[in-house]
Order: structure tokens, then sequence, then C-alpha cells
């Protein structure tokens, strides 16, 4: 569903604390951003929020950068975030929110930035053939991820995509990751610590099972 045109949207993010207006100007910094040397977390596609809400707010070891391109998506996810911060009463100094243009996040991530792990939760699966390079697990993003994820960097995939999941499979392969982790139903898996998206409850509520993987980053000398 398309959302409509907020134009309030903007000066909101604008207005908050942990919105990035310029996130180029973070590159190779992003540590000192944060202020710390604590692990760093990307969610590539941050949707509403749901997700990095929960991750960050229960983990404050762990920095996070959510990222998504459409105002109308991120002023919502920043006050998922909010809500879920204030309910749990901590202090809300580990998440970073922006919109940036995921095909061109070398933009805003270089080689300075060690990122520990990136999450991809349920994607556009671009299913026509030319449209297939967009993909975020496509070998051409799985490479520029390589220039700002740590050796031994993992990746968190989520689909309800079938057809997606297996020719991102191939992809990891021919970039050099190693599965770590593989479940086609992951909701009937051993896989502890899941946290449901909006898409995913709602793909689940139509019976789709979700398949889920983690890829590790082979170090250069492995």
């Amino acid at each position: 569903m398309r959302l409509r045109k907020k134009p309030w949207a903007r000066p909101e993010l604008e207005s908050c604390d942990f919105f990035i207006i310029n996130p180029s100007e973070n590159k190779g910094k992003w540590k000192e951003s944060f202020g710390n040397d604590k692990p760093i977390y990307l969610e590539l596609g941050c949707g509403k929020g749901t997700f990095v809400a929960v991750h960050g707010s229960e983990n404050k070891d762990k920095n996070y950068i959510a990222i998504d391109i459409k105002d109308e998506v991120l002023v919502l996810a920043k006050r998922n975030i909010e809500k879920a911060y204030a309910e749990k009463e901590v202090s809300l100094d580990n998440i970073k929110l922006m919109a940036q243009e995921i095909e061109i996040i070398k933009d805003m991530l270089g080689d300075g930035d060690k990122i520990d792990r990136i999450y991809i939760n349920f994607c556009n699966p671009w299913p026509k053939e030319r449209h297939k390079k967009r993909r975020l697990t496509h070998t051409k993003q799985l490479e520029s991820y390589k220039t700002f994820l740590k050796d031994s960097g993992e990746i968190y995939f989520k689909t309800d995509d079938d057809p997606l999941f297996e020719e991102s499979l191939e992809y990891f392969k021919e970039s050099g990751f190693k599965i770590k982790y593989i479940t086609y139903d992951l909701h009937n898996s051993d896989f502890e610590g899941n946290v449901e998206t909006e898409h995913e409850k709602m793909f689940t509520e139509m019976g789709i099972k979700i398949k889920f993987l983690i890829a590790t980053r082979c170090g250069l000398h492995e």
C-alpha cells in the first residue's frame, strides 16, 4: 500500500535527536557519532521500526543504524522507537535513524565503519529478471557490503518469498559468505530471540512460512 505524502513528516524527523539528516557526513566515523566503541548493527529497510525498536531497547550494549527511504515510513519508525524506549524506561542513545537509498549505501558507509551485523527483513523480492540486481541480497549488493562489514561479520536475512530465498543462497555463495544457520520455517525452528516484524506477522497469519538464514563473511585468511 502506497503511503500518502505527509508534509509534516520531514520536519518531525529533523527535530528528532536520533535522526541523521546527512548520513554521508558520518562516513568513516560512525563510532564517533555514537560516542563509544560498542558493536554497530545495521538494519536495511527498517520500515515502521518495530524490529529495531525492540532490539535497540533490549540491547543497550549495541548500537543500531536503521535505514529506510520514505519520510512517511520513517516518521512512524521514529514514534515506535520512542514508544518502545519509554515503555522500558531506558535512554534512547543507541539508535541512529536516517533516509538513505540502500543501493548507494557506499555513500554513507566505508572502510572506516566496521559493522558487526546486517539485518535484511522482508526486502522487496524484485521477481522480474531485469530487476533482480536491485535485491538487497544480490551478489552486487553483498559485494558492496564488504566495504564496511567486518571480517566474520554476519547478515541475518528473513523473507516470505521462496524464489528470493533460494536465489539468495546462490548470491551468498558467489560472494564468499558461509551459511551459518538456515531454516525454511523460522517459527517452528530452534532459533531463539526472533523479533517479529509487522510484515512477518501478516505473512504468518496468511499461513506462509518464514525463511531465515545467518550468513557469515569469510575472513581474508579463511
